[in-house]
């Protein structure tokens, strides 16, 4: 494991790194140091204690991190910066305050309204399909494909212009890139912040169909111009990073178990087999590392330690996944597996409201993937895979494929 990687990111290819599945299995916690933010924060793994800690916002706080100072771009910004980025920042409060928050995006992630977009997701798929295609064998899979189409699907969402999308992109990736000293993250923090805020005046002077124009809509009393630029933020950030990066990392997991590609491109028609394999994979790649460090409000005990209040605790969602009290043989690939209540989209309060349109992409992109290349096989060795270790969500920065 890279020095410079915390033990709540390390991994070894697809899984976790050998120091997180031992500190697993001790039962014990652990010091890890915190790199969206400053300090260390305890780190918990076992999969029962990681839905301990997401399940209780009243020990294990939310807005008590962000208060402190705790949010991913705190380097650098003044504490009326912070209150402002705070406003409508669904990841910076605990219910009711949070509760109330998500109860005006809800709607907008409803099964029925991902249903419905699915036929323009299937068009944004079968574009890159085209492309990469029309590129040919040794194509790269993540910028003609993995990364542009939830880009795409989530720009359409909140009315971000084709022509901005590029810019948007680089700017998250690097903002996501732990690597980088806290000042440029948050120079690229604020630079996203003004970006945002145009997209939410133009909304507010003529709201459209998307996501900004209903809560300009549907919530101007409730939401201010501060309030929706951090709504709009949070959305467009985590809604390609984790999928992109999770389209990338399938395919990768894929093509290195072939008796698993087998057996989904003979049940690619069949919904629940379907589903049931994207839940395992979801499960199993985990791409999302943690989120944002909770602060206890009390002493509690974990793993025979007592975190004091005050204290600041991490999650290891790609450990915790794995964890062999959760189910047999974890680190087996299976997607004929019962679907479990995984934790790759966290739980409890803050369960990924963006959960639905996530299976929703890979529902359609997956498919078409492996139809559109029958023999679709890996450009190159696995273990020349650039992986990127110091990202808040894991990936690779390329994927060169053959066919």
């Amino acid at each position: 494991m890279s020095e410079t990687v915390p033990l709540y990111m390390a991994r070894d290819g697809l899984g976790p790194a050998a120091e997180a599945v031992a500190l697993r299995e001790s039962g014990e916690v652990a010091p890890t140091r915190i790199t969206l933010g400053s300090g260390e924060a305890w780190l918990v793994t076992r999969y029962e204690d990681v839905r301990a800690v997401l399940g209780d916002s009243e020990r294990f706080s939310n807005a008590a991190t962000m208060l402190a100072g705790g949010s991913e771009a705190a380097g650098g910004l003044s504490a009326e910066e912070l209150e402002r980025m705070r406003k409508g920042q669904l990841l910076a409060f605990d219910p009711p305050e949070h509760t109330q928050l998500r109860r005006f995006l809800t709607p907008e992630f409803t099964m029925r309204r991902i249903r419905a977009l699915e036929p323009r997701i299937g068009e944004i798929v079968d574009e890159h399909l085209d492309l990469v295609e029309r590129l040919g064998p040794g194509a790269d899979l993540v910028p003609n494909f993995a990364l542009p189409i939830p880009s795409l699907v989530i720009c359409e969402l909140l009315g971000v212009p084709y022509a901005d999308r590029a810019g948007f992109q680089e700017r998250t990736s690097r903002q996501t890139d732990t690597s980088l000293p806290a000042e440029e993250r948050s120079r690229l923090s604020r630079e996203g912040l003004v970006y945002m805020r145009g997209l939410v005046e133009r909304a507010q002077a003529d709201p459209g169909e998307d996501i900004l124009g209903m809560l300009v809509r549907d919530h101007a009393d409730d939401l201010d111009a501060d309030a929706l630029t951090n709504i709009a933020g949070l959305l467009l950030t985590a809604g390609h990073e984790t999928t992109a990066n999770m389209l990338a990392m399938t395919t990768i997991a894929l093509v290195t178990h072939p008796d698993q590609l087998v057996w989904l491109r003979e049940h690619l028609d069949e919904p629940v087999a379907l589903n049931g394999a994207i839940e395992e994979l979801l499960r199993f790649l985990s791409v999302a590392h943690s989120g944002i460090p909770r602060t206890a409000t009390t002493d509690v005990e974990i793993g025979g330690t007592t975190i004091r209040a005050g204290e600041k605790v991490l999650f290891a969602l790609s450990p915790a996944n794995r964890d062999p009290r959760f189910l047999d043989e974890p680190d087996t690939l299976d997607l004929t597996r019962k679907p479990g209540a995984h934790v790759a989209f966290g739980y409890g309060p803050h369960h990924c409201l963006g959960a639905p349109l996530a299976r929703a992409e890979l529902r359609v992109a997956l498919p078409a993937l492996l139809r559109r290349f029958p023999d679709l096989a890996l450009g190159g060795p696995f273990e020349e895979i650039p992986f990127r270790p110091h990202h808040v969500v894991y990936g690779v920065e390329s994927l060169p494929v053959t066919w």
